[in-house]
């Protein structure tokens, strides 16, 4: 297995659907962190590139991780529009990072656009709406998960 990209560690997020896309790696803390994931195998298409529904989960765990964390205390948010935008292609080895732009949150409603690239090549754009919930303790929620 190829080595992970320095300074990036395990993002450990209490969820099935996230530890069967994983593993997923952060870099950084709350809004402004990178998110990264190595393409697998498990991760390709029938053409052995990485499938367009692993980009698209991606691109809305990175989009939401940054919103959820660009308020203090984190609020929970449900995805509710997520447009994508496919550029490039990413090939199993490939290390994707997630970088996102955060446009407005208005009450609770939060816009936000995600860009994943392999180094400076930008193979993904995803921007999406949100509904911000209630307040939460991360701490205290993957307590609820262990």
């Amino acid at each position: 297995m190829q080595e992970i990209p320095e300074g990036y560690v395990l993002l450990l997020r209490p969820s099935p659907f996230l530890q069967t896309l994983g593993p997923l790696y952060i870099k950084g803390e709350g809004a402004t962190a990178t998110v990264g994931l190595r393409i697998e195998e498990k991760h390709t298409n029938a053409g052995s590139i990485a499938h367009g529904g692993v980009l698209a989960a991606f691109a809305d765990m990175a989009l939401g991780y940054a919103l959820v964390f660009s308020t203090n205390p984190p609020r929970r948010l449900v995805t509710m529009n997520l447009n994508v935008d496919f550029i490039g292609k990413a090939q199993i080895g490939d290390w994707i990072e997630a970088r996102v732009e955060i446009h407005k949150k208005q009450g609770r409603t939060a816009f936000a656009t995600v860009y994943l690239s392999i180094g400076e090549t930008l193979i993904t754009r995803a921007s999406g709406i949100f509904l911000m919930g209630e307040p939460f303790d991360p701490s205290q929620q993957a307590a609820d998960q262990s």
